[in-house]
């Protein structure tokens, strides 16, 4: 039963995985649709009057589309100054009443809501209006609804995640991907099986970001106290 609830759950971690790291490309044309527009406005004085709409579509666009694999990366901000003293079970129970009680009311209410939203804008074909050949919007607002779902599919596995560790103590695994270069050093810095070196680039990565911290120049580290 445990190694089939697994197999979902890496199946879940892979369809939030492949969605995001595909929307993740729009970075890409955003930068060239933002480039191109620099180059005309103030290189040939001819700006496109919506080329600022088309810029909150393919952002908004990504940051939504991207939301299902944050989740499945535990990547979303958590105040965790009290979390991270909790055990496992404690954990667990604590996430599942706010899926329950938060999470899954408001992405249901997202997907309903973003689908009549989608579905007028079809059905009027709707565009910008700021200009009388603004680009369309009604593409943009379908990314709404699945996004949602997206989001609720995910969220669906986060919480057989929580059952799941509230039966066995345990938190079941994810899948493996790549991760912030401060997590990485304290894994490290943690871990018993690293060698003289490897202990050596972890305490310097730590290093510099509590220099950084004290002169002003960066955020707090991953597990910092908010």
């Amino acid at each position: 039963m445990r190694v089939n609830a697994q197999r979902l759950l890496f199946a879940i971690d892979r369809i939030s995985a492949w969605t995001g790291k595909a929307c993740a490309w729009l970075v890409l044309v955003l930068a060239v649709v933002v480039g191109v527009e620099v180059f005309k406005r103030y290189i040939l004085n001819a700006p496109t009057a919506w080329i600022f709409d088309l810029n909150s579509m393919l952002y908004g666009t990504l940051f939504m589309m991207c939301g299902a694999y944050a989740l499945a990366q535990n990547g979303h901000v958590r105040g965790d100054f009290l979390y991270r003293l909790l055990t496992p079970r404690w954990q667990a129970g604590l996430d599942l009443a706010l899926y329950i009680l938060f999470f899954t009311p408001g992405i249901l209410a997202l997907i309903y809501a973003g689908y009549d939203f989608a579905a007028l804008s079809w059905h009027i074909n709707e565009h910008s209006n700021v200009t009388a050949d603004g680009p369309p919007v009604y593409p943009f607002k379908m990314v709404i609804p699945i996004a949602g779902v997206l989001v609720m599919l995910q969220g669906l596995a986060e919480i057989v995640r929580c059952i799941v560790c509230l039966r066995t103590g345990e938190w079941p695994a994810r899948l493996a991907d790549v991760e912030e270069i401060d997590v990485v050093g304290e894994q490290l810095a943690q871990s018993e099986f690293v060698d003289a070196e490897s202990r050596r680039v972890a305490s310097d990565v730590r290093d510099i970001q509590d220099t950084a911290l004290q002169r002003g120049l960066g955020g707090p580290r991953t597990g910092d106290t908010p």
